[in-house]
């Protein structure tokens, strides 16, 4: 008698989102015009996500000062418990962690040869609470981990090691899909802007502000009541400079070129190309802002990663795409999301 043909499970269906945030977003004084589409594809997120149901999110992000400062400013961070501050363009609450993956996950990484660090508190900002809450509905719907790259702080990091560390991620996730689990990667930032107004470069910022970039609270220039006050005033500000022509998109350096042949990048797999980016050069030419896309990259590798361990294609898992030069954001807005079946 022959033996029984074995059974195989399907792996599990994985989703991808990436978007721009700004908190401008949230007090513009004029929409752009591209608004009614930018929402419609907001809506059809939260649709797609509400059908997929996930287990988890993975999401890739950085900080604006709300939790991490220069005096200790790891390369990479793993939540195992995570809040959002209440800061301008958020929503401020507790965000619900599955702590036993997080620190699954660290385990993964250090045994690929990355050290991430861990953070048994971490605070989040609206790089995470905004698109949570435009995409998702709530910054409480579904279990997070939140994986944190500096992206900011000199020296620079080159682009090829969040890739790498995108991937690290991505096997990580693949096994968890081979045992049924459903992950929504995500990240968020970016494209071309450049809010150093609100954020200045290291060495640039008067000592008020540099003292609470370094230390936070514990610097003694200001609380995080101030640093919070500060952040809402300047962006309400921006908001009527950009109204009334003081701030244009060329002070933003938004660059439609080099933001359209990223998603082209992006969406075909090319992420080895942006390897050998010379940070400074992209600040010049998009921004500081554009930094941000390690997180898009990261996210990348992670999903691109996961379709290769299923054997998923390109043509089985088509992604969407969005852009639009956004003034009264602050940003140039672009979007990429899609579901890996």
């Amino acid at each position: 008698m022959s033996s029984p043909t074995p059974t195989t499970t399907a792996a599990a269906p994985t989703m991808f989102g990436c978007v721009s945030h700004s908190p401008l977003i949230a007090i513009r004084p004029k929409a752009p015009p591209q608004e009614p589409e930018i929402l419609a594809h907001c809506e059809a997120f939260r649709a797609q996500v509400e059908a997929f149901r996930p287990d988890r999110i993975l999401f890739f992000t950085n900080n604006h000062f709300a939790g991490f400062h220069y005096a200790n400013m790891p390369a990479y961070c793993v939540g195992t418990a995570a809040h959002a501050v209440p800061d301008l363009g958020g929503a401020a609450g507790e965000i619900p962690v599955p702590s036993a993956d997080a620190i699954a996950l660290v385990e993964h990484l250090r045994a690929e040869g990355f050290d991430p660090g861990i953070s048994y508190k971490m605070s989040v900002d609206h790089a995470v609470s905004q698109p949570l809450v435009r995409l998702i509905g709530a910054i409480d719907r579904y279990p997070l981990i939140p994986v944190f790259i500096s992206v900011f702080t000199p020296p620079l990091m080159r682009f090829q090691r969040s890739r790498l560390i995108g991937e690290a991620v991505g096997r990580w996730i693949a096994a968890g899909a081979a045992a049924g689990q459903r992950t929504l990667i995500m990240g968020s930032g970016g494209i071309s802007h450049h809010p150093v107004r609100y954020f200045p470069l290291m060495g640039t910022a008067e000592p008020r502000v540099h003292g609470y970039q370094l230390e936070g609270e514990r610097g003694g220039t200001m609380t995080d009541e101030q640093w919070f006050t500060r952040f809402a005033d300047m962006h309400i500000e921006g908001a009527e400079m950009v109204l009334d022509g003081r701030r244009t998109a060329r002070d933003m350096r938004f660059n439609e070129a080099f933001d359209r042949d990223f998603l082209d990048r992006l969406c075909a797999g090319d992420l080895a190309s942006m390897d050998d980016w010379d940070p400074a050069e992209l600040v010049e030419k998009a921004g500081v802002g554009a930094l941000e896309l390690h997180l898009w990259i990261a996210a990348m590798a992670a999903y691109r990663t996961v379709a290769g361990a299923v054997g998923a294609t390109a043509a089985e898992s088509p992604l969407v795409r969005y852009y639009a030069a956004t003034p009264e954001y602050g940003t140039a807005y672009g979007m990429v999301y899609g579901l890996m079946t």
